[in-house]
């Protein structure tokens, strides 16, 4: 079978091994879509946040078919669709175990969900980037149609939270300055847009949340100082998720907007515990994720799908396909 490798920092290839056995509590899955994520490309050169070791097969954002089933295996059959979470007790798929990155991989039954008939391949690869925008608008507590969100950052996880933000009828505005990651935000339910680099950008939302700010602001970015403005664009008793990662930076903050607006934030890793309701949430509501896909690949191409990632920075989600997908 053909796999994607990564085989030492910064070395990678398409390479045929032996399709893996399965144990009595694994099944045999055949992969139909895999997506590429920045922790990827750290993983890549050598800098994944727990330790593993080369050669690795990446892949952790994956749509598969179940092939064959262990012994133990009571919930799943072959024909099933399913996708898979990456946080496994204390290793990561495609991290410190390897992944979906193959025609052909293995995975423990309890790691598995199915998914609905009407969610594609497409959209079951992108449940693990949309899960994390989903949870943040689990925890900034009863977003409703009642509220203005402000969205800083339209990548992959900020375009997931912008998609669910308005799915459950909040007036969505982002926060990003690139053009053709502000289309991608309006498909998916943005009201509107500001640029967060431009001199006018605390007056402009001010405008459109008229001069109250955002009941609800995502910090999606990871940028320091998008993290400081959020407490600037907030209205009163606003509820701020900071989504976006950034260990050790800083940026001056005015500090005593927390006090004087009765401000709520809180800070969030992953999408724990809500996998299920992700994926019954994709399914009822019909959100379309599909234009966060900004380049395709086959399978048999996969080391032209990371090439791409580390030479176009304006690429959102590039996926790598099986040809039955």
């Amino acid at each position: 079978m053909k796999a994607l490798q990564f085989t030492a920092p910064n070395a990678f290839a398409v390479n045929e091994l032996d399709v893996p056995p399965i144990g009595p509590d694994e099944v045999l899955l055949a992969s139909r879509a895999v997506g590429i994520c920045h922790s990827d490309i750290e993983l890549l050169e050598g800098r994944y946040i727990i330790p593993f070791g080369y050669p690795i097969i990446p892949g952790h954002e994956w749509s598969a078919e179940v092939m064959e089933v262990g012994s133990k295996v009571a919930s799943l059959k072959p024909g099933d669709r399913v996708v898979g979470e990456c946080v496994i007790g204390m290793d990561h798929f495609g991290f410190s175990i390897s992944g979906a990155g193959a025609e052909f991989f293995t995975a423990k039954e309890s790691w598995l969900h199915k998914l609905p008939d009407n969610v594609s391949w497409t959209q079951g690869a992108l449940v693990e980037p949309f899960s994390c925008g989903y949870y943040a608008t689990v925890r900034a507590d009863n977003l409703d149609g009642s509220d203005t969100v402000l969205v800083y950052g339209a990548g992959p996880i900020g375009l997931g939270t912008v998609a669910a933000s308005a799915a459950k009828g909040a007036r969505v505005i982002v926060a990003e300055p690139s053009a053709d990651r502000v289309t991608i935000a309006k498909q998916l339910g943005a009201d509107a847009a500001v640029d967060p680099t431009s001199e006018g950008f605390l007056e402009e939302v001010r405008e459109l949340t008229g001069g109250t700010g955002a009941s609800v602001v995502f910090e999606a970015s990871g940028k320091p100082a998008a993290m400081a403005s959020a407490l600037e664009t907030a209205a009163f008793r606003a509820r701020i998720v900071y989504i976006g990662i950034d260990v050790g930076g800083s940026a001056p903050a005015k500090l005593g907007l927390f006090q004087s607006k009765e401000l709520q934030a809180r800070g969030i890793i992953g999408s724990p515990g809500v996998w299920p309701q992700t994926i019954e949430f994709l399914s009822r509501t019909g959100i379309d994720l599909t234009p966060l896909v900004t380049k395709t690949f086959p399978l048999a191409e996969a080391d032209q799908a990371i090439q791409t990632v580390l030479d176009d920075k304006s690429q959102v989600k590039v996926h790598y396909t099986s040809e039955a997908s």
